[in-house]
């Protein structure tokens, strides 16, 4: 596998639902994040619903690296929920790939994605950060201890910065879901 294969990979998808159709599409929608969290590779999934009865649906999934998205994209699992959502619709379906951590560093002209309260994002960043900290401290902070001060600090950051964005936020985030979007 090349080095950009190894990249995570965001695929963005925007859909319109017909009218009076939103209960099913909502269905599948559950559906679709169940189908997904069995996926080798799914890293998470968000959702972010129309401000407007005719607006888009906006879905976010993550992958850990381009051979899972494909792998994802060409299964007989995703063409058989897509068939079975095809009826839902409004319009044409636009597919964004976006890889790295590109996602995240959106810029300004693109459309605004609802984002919760700073402060929720601040106590789960911290809830989440703090006991990795401690932890790594407690396993590593030895045998790192005849190392200079920065080359600690710096093999303890990309410990935890690796940490953080593949493993503990995507699970955080994911199970305080409904709480950030309230």
């Amino acid at each position: 596998m090349t080095e950009t294969e190894r990249d995570p990979v965001t695929i963005v998808v925007r859909r319109r639902v017909r009218p009076g159709r939103v209960e099913a599409f909502e269905t599948m929608i559950t559906e679709l994040i169940l189908l997904l969290s069995r996926a080798p590779g799914h890293v998470g999934t968000g959702v972010i619903r129309p401000q407007t009865p005719d607006g888009e649906y906006t879905l976010v999934v993550r992958f850990d690296n381009v051979r899972h998205a494909a792998d994802w994209e060409t299964s007989t699992t995703r063409a058989e929920w897509l068939e079975r959502l095809h009826p839902l619709l409004d319009g044409e379906t636009r597919i964004e790939h976006q890889p790295g951590l590109e996602f995240w560093f959106t810029p300004p002209s693109a459309p605004a994605l609802r984002q919760p309260p700073r402060w929720k994002m601040v106590v789960l960043t911290v809830a989440a950060l703090y006991p990795l900290q401690l932890l790594l401290n407690l396993l590593i902070g030895a045998q790192l201890a005849h190392l200079p001060l920065a080359v600690r600090l710096l093999i303890l950051a990309v410990a935890v910065v690796m940490l953080m964005t593949y493993v503990v936020m995507p699970r955080i985030t994911h199970a305080a879901r409904r709480w950030l979007a309230h």
